[in-house]
């Protein structure tokens, strides 16, 4: 069992801190629970949230056996408690995943985790972000971020993205969106998703393009084209481009490879069928390119991701 240790930082954003245990604790893996979430706080007892309190029973001690750390939002800057700065360097020295949510990234900042590095946080504290920690590669406009063993979230459902994708690292896609369907989450956000939709969608439909997603998914292993996908939205190509970047951060052929990779993923982990079959099923055509994204996605070639994520 994988063990997590969720750190509250005074005052705590509710939200944010009810993530993980919801998420992951929903993990089942072969009848077994895949993690033990445990919530800790520099000093247990009452945890301020906002306009209410939450009782935390553990104390820092939590983090001493916990694989990974997750610190999660909180409004606390300048006054974030030394024990907790102290813990998390110690915990990154020692080899833990370390994980933010929202605005928990300005506690890993301060710790200097993300000196350095990629990170992001909310979009609308990425100002005040920068200006305290002009050494960390910001990136304001995604879900989240992994460099390393440290990972950071955007605000609030990203903090569901960043769980999910914990999840596939640690036990497969098939899990994963196991998980998505039972908190009712999109299954499948890459990081590189922007945070929000920059632009609104256009005036002359006012509709997303959801259902031509949806389309494209349940034809993976077909060479769909952009004018395929502009044909079902009914729209032109050049608005598919735009409209898909605006709603999902990448370009149609972009979400198509990133989707055939995880059905790809699927299929080696929940079934037999051979490498060059998996290959056709996804839509890659070929398993040199099922070997070259799947390797560029997960560092493993089909076979050893295979062995290792099979859930048969």
């Amino acid at each position: 069992m994988h063990r997590v240790a969720v750190v509250a930082v005074p005052p705590a954003t509710t939200f944010d801190l009810s993530i993980p245990e919801l998420v992951l604790g929903e993990t089942s893996i072969d009848g077994r629970p895949g993690y033990r979430v445990r919530v800790c706080t520099a000093r247990p007892g009452p945890v301020v949230t906002g306009s209410m309190q939450v009782t935390v029973l553990h104390g820092l001690e939590a983090v001493d056996d916990a694989d990974t750390v997750i610190v999660t939002g909180t409004g606390a800057r300048d006054d974030i408690d030394p024990r907790v700065l102290a813990m998390l360097r110690h915990a990154s020295a020692a080899g833990k995943r370390i994980a933010s949510i929202c605005t928990g990234a300005f506690v890993l900042a301060r710790a200097g985790l993300l000196d350095g590095r990629s990170a992001t946080t909310y979009w609308a504290k990425s100002e005040e972000f920068s200006a305290r920690f002009p050494a960390v590669r910001l990136r304001p406009d995604v879900l989240y971020v992994e460099d390393g063993n440290v990972l950071t979230s955007a605000g609030l459902s990203a903090g569901i993205d960043l769980c999910l994708h914990l999840i596939r690292s640690d036990y497969g896609a098939a899990a994963a969106n196991a998980v998505a369907r039972l908190v009712v989450a999109a299954p499948v956000r890459p990081g590189g998703q922007a945070q929000f939709i920059a632009t609104p969608l256009p005036p002359e439909t006012g509709i997303s393009l959801a259902a031509t997603r949806a389309w494209a998914l349940d034809r993976l292993d077909e060479p769909l084209t952009r004018a395929d996908l502009a044909a079902h939205a009914r729209t032109s190509v050049r608005t598919l481009a735009r409209r898909f970047h605006d709603e999902t951060g990448l370009s149609p052929l972009q979400w198509l490879l990133h989707q055939r990779v995880i059905r790809a993923q699927e299929l080696l982990e929940t079934t037999d069928l051979s490498m060059d079959q998996v290959a056709r099923l996804s839509g890659l055509a070929t398993t040199d390119s099922l070997r070259r994204h799947l390797a560029r996605r997960t560092g493993l070639a089909p076979s050893a991701y295979r062995a290792a994520f099979t859930q048969r």
